[in-house]
């Protein structure tokens, strides 16, 4: 390289070295507060449930043990994830089904919507799966589900892929004999947050405790290492207070209607939608019957850096 005397030459020798000077950068690296990156979006459960049972007769398990469908947030160029590092989708299992064990590092758990008689195994304890429970399934845990009831059941999936992708620490494993042997069955366990526990303990929480909800309560503390659950209960006419948060959120609802405002859009839900609230955008629910959420979040991974923030703020009326 010869000598260099001019900003010119200095500029190309940075671009030859796949470098570039701090102080005359492309894009800046740096910004005063979370970039928008990802999009507010909602699903609905009754226009996604049809399409499940179609999968069902279409798609059998020897093509896919794990029939989901998979909420990809429509963030130009965003080939997978929900919200930046979480992702949400909704399964279902037939009659008689049985989907094989596996593990992976991805964190996950599961939100069941409707159906009796189906139950997951994680790490040789078996459950069964009930409306409204939620289940864990720890980072490389083994687990697998089936049914034996005589309809079918479907639930919400939701796992941490997205930051292991990023972080890129993924490892995936199916069990070598196919399912555990000798599973134990067991009516009570730490994967295992009861709809009836949940109910009870929304019912003993203090009314506004916080901002969220009327009534608030988390599972877990928390429920796995980089994902936060809570329940949130509102009465009709029910509201949160305007938030904004450095966490990515799902927002699943277990009963109930109503509507969300996301910087200024209106989302109208019901039972089994999923909304996608991305980090640092502004949001308020408004419930017009009595209605129960699930949040899903990635708070641990942000408390865990000192990057968690929420405050207050203002909503415009959509």
């Amino acid at each position: 390289m010869g000598t260099i005397s001019t900003h010119e030459e200095l500029y190309a020798a940075f671009e030859a070295l796949s470098s570039e000077g701090g102080w005359h950068r492309k894009l800046p690296a740096l910004w005063s507060e979370p970039k928008e990156s990802f999009l507010p979006w909602q699903w609905r459960y009754q226009e996604i449930k049809p399409v499940l049972d179609a999968a069902g007769e279409l798609v059998s398990t020897e093509f896919a043990e794990r029939r989901n469908l998979t909420l990809r947030n429509p963030k130009p160029g965003n080939p997978y994830a929900t919200v930046n590092t979480l992702v949400a989708a909704y399964q279902m299992i037939k009659p008689g089904e049985v989907a094989r064990s596996h593990r992976h590092t991805p964190n996950a758990l599961r939100l069941i919507l409707d159906g009796v008689g189906t139950y997951t195994t994680v790490d040789g304890t078996r459950v069964e799966m009930c409306p409204g429970d939620v289940l864990l399934t720890p980072s490389w845990s083994w687990h697998s589900h089936e049914s034996l009831s005589e309809t079918s059941c479907y639930w919400m999936d939701f796992l941490d892929v997205p930051l292991v992708h990023l972080l890129e620490p993924m490892f995936f494993e199916r069990h070598p004999d196919g399912l555990e042997p000798n599973p134990i069955t067991v009516e009570t366990s730490p994967i295992a947050f009861r709809w009836e526990d949940s109910l009870d303990a929304l019912k003993n929480a203090d009314y506004r405790a916080t901002n969220y909800a009327d009534h608030f309560i988390e599972l877990g503390n928390p429920a796995l290492e980089t994902i936060g659950l809570a329940m949130l209960q509102f009465k009709a006419g029910g509201e949160s207070s305007a938030l904004k948060t450095t966490t990515n959120g799902i927002f699943a609802v277990i009963s109930g209607e109503g509507y969300t405002e996301i910087d200024g859009q209106r989302f109208e839900w019901s039972r089994g939608d999923t909304l996608a609230i991305p980090s640092w955008r502004t949001y308020k629910h408004h419930c017009s019957s009595d209605a129960v959420m699930l949040w899903v979040n990635d708070s641990p991974v942000m408390k865990k850096f000192n990057w968690y923030r929420t405050q207050l703020a203002h909503v415009s009326e959509a």
